[in-house]
């Protein structure tokens, strides 16, 4: 497992910690340790369950346990992912958020289920190289968001989530056809500024989303017409006309300067940071949204934001609504311990545990 580093040090490299391990033997037999606790490896089972996607299961969940009892577990899950101690977080609210996650994932014991993550393909037109990036999130602590670029639109999706947003949900999308102007670093002081202009260009989009709507209905009622007096020739020419004009619109890219000089940037007074030195300049601001909700995922709804583009492995969000910021950090560690297999030895190698399972 690779864990993010402890709040809010979002540039430090990422912490490894083995979860199970798998030993082949020469007469076709293997075994399977669970590394999860502090008793040593014990006995586990791993099983395919469909195409990128397999589970463990740890036969002696005894292990896990310290004797100390649950108070010990959380002391010392407290300090390995947070790097603190419960008496160090003032803060009601984060206390309770940990408390919950920790109840939340000391549940599974180690029986869980993994599928593989897919990055997203990377273009020349693309703002900065796609990834995946480590995420301040306030009393959440540090999370992992893969950056994705589609046409006009970049995506923020959450590979790791928390109690109020899940993994796999859209935290932030930006609107690379709108660049934000801020003003002057003397202005961006104001928050109520900068709430003008994100608010301004807010209903700008929402004006354009209307137009556009409309003019599609209309779109399709022409259409309509002219399938009903048309020939089927003249049909099938519409259709590739059509189709060529949505492929030259998708591979339109954003039109922005991808390397303009930078500007100052400073956090507007009243804006929440969990992490005090973040870059004092900035490339270039575009409008976005960013999705909040109560725990449990409740009452979901995207909210207007700043996305805040600093270099190539950086970028930030305004989160206007929260009077939130938070920083992204690329993530540059390869993924592969050095005495891991390949993904496709590691792939043959849980057949093998299966076919000897059946």
């Amino acid at each position: 497992m690779y864990l993010p580093p402890h709040d809010p040090h979002v540039d430090d490299p990422m912490r490894f910690k083995p979860l199970f391990r798998i030993h082949l033997m020469e007469r076709k037999s293997a075994t399977v340790e669970c590394m999860y606790g502090h008793k040593g490896p014990h006995n586990g089972h791993i099983q395919i369950v469909k195409k990128d996607e397999f589970s463990t299961k740890c036969n002696q969940t005894d292990h896990h346990r310290m004797s100390g009892g649950r108070q010990e577990e959380f002391r010392t899950w407290l300090r390995e992912e947070w790097g603190r101690t419960l008496e160090d977080i003032f803060h009601e609210h984060m206390q309770e958020l940990i408390l919950m996650k920790f109840i939340y994932t000391s549940q599974y014991d180690n029986c869980l289920t993994y599928r593989r993550i897919y990055l997203p393909p990377s273009s020349p037109n693309d703002l900065i190289k796609p990834g995946l990036f480590k995420g301040t999130y306030g009393s959440h602590g540090l999370e992992i968001v893969m950056l994705s670029f589609h046409g006009k639109k970049a995506k923020g999706t959450k590979i790791t989530g928390d109690p109020n947003i899940p993994a796999g949900q859209q935290t932030v999308e930006i609107d690379l056809a709108h660049p934000l102007q801020l003003p002057d670093i003397e202005n961006l002081h104001d928050f109520s500024e900068l709430s003008r202009i994100v608010l301004e260009v807010q209903e700008q989009v929402r004006r354009e989303e209307q137009e556009q709507q409309e003019q599609e209905h209309q779109q399709e009622e022409e259409d309509r017409s002219q399938q009903d007096a048309s020939q089927p020739a003249a049909k099938s020419l519409g259709a590739e006309g059509a189709e060529g004009e949505e492929t030259a619109a998708g591979a339109e890219g954003p039109t922005q300067d991808k390397a303009p000089a930078s500007q100052p940037f400073v956090l507007p007074m009243g804006v929440i940071s969990r992490i005090e030195d973040y870059p004092r300049t900035c490339r270039i601001c575009f409008y976005g949204t960013g999705l909040i909700a109560g725990h449990g995922f409740t009452s979901p709804e995207r909210t207007p934001g700043v996305f805040v583009l600093f270099d190539d492995d950086r970028f930030g969000f305004i989160w206007l609504e929260l009077k939130s910021f938070s920083l992204y950090s690329r993530i540059k560690v390869s993924f592969q311990n050095a005495e891991a297999p390949s993904r496709e030895a590691f792939d043959e190698m849980l057949k093998n545990i299966q076919s000897l399972a059946t």
